[in-house]
């Protein structure tokens, strides 16, 4: 008797067959992070990154014109700090009328909190319309306020959330489409922030002597909602939205790196608003500045960073993010010293200059650094809008602060206040350079 042999299939055995192909090792941590995390799902990446092209560079236009109008209308606070220590529309110490410019910029960074999930949601367009709406009321509301509690609400809150939806969107987008090139075109995006606080500064001072105050912030408003019909149409994000996840990601504190960027940013961003609030209020009250040369300072200021912000943005696309911003912050941190020094109009316009210049590089090269320490990309939004929202508790420590020390009874501390600048600045620079050695070492020629 002969046994016919049995045949098995693969149906039968329920074995699977070996795979003969090699996929990818994306394929395999993606599925990796879906089993261990199913609500963090990433959204696969686009093939290849356009790295440029009219789209692309479409993108960095829109985000000029995003900066344009949130922070290069928060760039302008210093025209509105020395316009309210006149008292001529209330009457509050320095470190009063500092909160409002702080809680702006507070509110513009933690309003990233919820929009960079929302973001990641693909609600882009929502974002964008969501923060026109925001800047333009703001602006309209703002020129009815007298009362301190007024202009605190309509320009600290609702401009400040306006401008941080703007600015979430051009951050989140760049990233979509450039690689090599992310340095120069946030650069150039970051740029727009300098040439809106060169613009409005100088516009509110004439619009003032012309027509008021009430109806030359409505005409900010309008600049503000013509300049945004651009981004409206021509930003778009690539890909598709990923699974919806959480609006923390939890994991990101578990990152040491990470936790120790934002860490550094709060110490930056308390310095950088102590410069951009009371430089124009320092040459108006030492009497360095006469009445007209105490608005444009601002401008000088603005637009030197505008320079500040592209040119080493350009040159860390060669050398790397670390690589640029540490130096640039410790010099900032010694620069700021200087100002103990300034007793002339020439060396304080002087100072405008360095000073802008310098601290041009901080709000443009924290995104690609951000970038840079967040692995899977899809949470690019998310982790950002977070970083920021942790770091802008450093701006309620930095131009409230130093309005505290610098007092409202005659003379007024500026020592005290530059110093505190300063330190803040060396902190941030201490810190990341820190974070550059981490990662490669103390070689001087790498690339980090």
């Amino acid at each position: 008797m002969s046994l016919s042999p049995i045949h098995l299939t693969e149906k039968d055995t329920n074995v699977e067959p070996k795979r003969t192909d090699s996929s990818p090792p994306g394929d395999l941590v993606q599925h990796q992070a879906a089993a261990l995390d199913p609500e963090a799902t990433p959204t696969p990446e686009p093939a290849a990154k356009p790295d440029g092209g009219f789209v692309a560079w479409m993108q960095v236009v829109g985000g000029f014109l995003l900066f344009f109008n949130s922070w290069g209308i928060l760039s302008a606070f210093g025209v509105f700090q020395t316009t309210y220590e006149s008292g001529t529309l209330f009457k509050q110490s320095s470190s009063n009328i500092s909160w409002i410019g702080a809680i702006q910029y507070c509110i513009a960074m933690m309003t990233g909190f919820w929009a960079g999930p929302v973001y990641d949601r693909g609600y882009m367009r929502v974002l964008l319309v969501i923060g026109t709406v925001c800047v333009v009321v703001g602006h309209v509301l703002l020129s009815f306020c007298h009362p301190y509690w007024e202009v605190l609400l309509a320009e600290g809150f609702l401009i400040g959330t306006g401008a941080g939806c703007l600015f979430l969107v051009c951050i989140s987008t760049l990233p979509q489409y450039f690689d090599k090139n992310l340095g120069l075109a946030a650069g150039i995006a970051s740029s727009g922030s300098s040439f809106g606080g060169l613009v409005y500064p100088v516009a509110l001072y004439h619009l003032v002597d012309h027509v008021g105050f009430s109806w030359a912030v409505r005409v900010v408003g309008l600049i503000a909602l013509a300049t945004l019909m651009v981004p409206l149409f021509a930003m778009k994000a690539r890909g598709k939205p990923g699974r919806p996840r959480s609006f923390v990601d939890w994991e990101a504190f578990k990152d040491a790196r990470y936790m120790t960027f934002v860490a550094g940013t709060m110490c930056g961003s308390a310095s950088v608003l102590i410069l951009n609030t009371y430089i124009s209020y320092f040459g108006k009250n030492e009497q360095l500045l006469d009445g007209p040369m105490s608005f444009y300072i601002v401008s000088v200021f603005n637009a030197a960073s505008c320079a500040g912000r592209i040119l080493p943005n350009f040159i860390s696309d060669t050398l790397g993010p670390f690589n640029i911003l540490a130096p640039f912050m410790f010099i900032t941190g010694a620069a700021a010293l200087c100002m103990t020094a300034v007793h002339s109009e020439g060396a304080i316009i002087a100072m405008a200059v360095v000073l802008g210049f310098l601290s041009g590089v901080f709000p443009s090269m924290p995104p690609v650094c951000f970038a840079r320490l967040t692995k899977d990309k899809s949470k690019i939004g998310t982790r950002m809008g977070m970083g920021y929202s942790m770091s802008s508790l450093g701006y309620l420590a930095g131009a409230p602060g130093a309005g505290a020390i610098l007092g409202s009874v005659a003379p007024l501390q500026w020592t005290g206040l530059w110093v505190y600048c300063g330190m803040a600045s060396f902190a941030s620079g201490l810190i990341y350079a820190a974070i550059r050695i981490s990662n490669t070492g103390w070689k001087i020629r790498i690339k980090a």
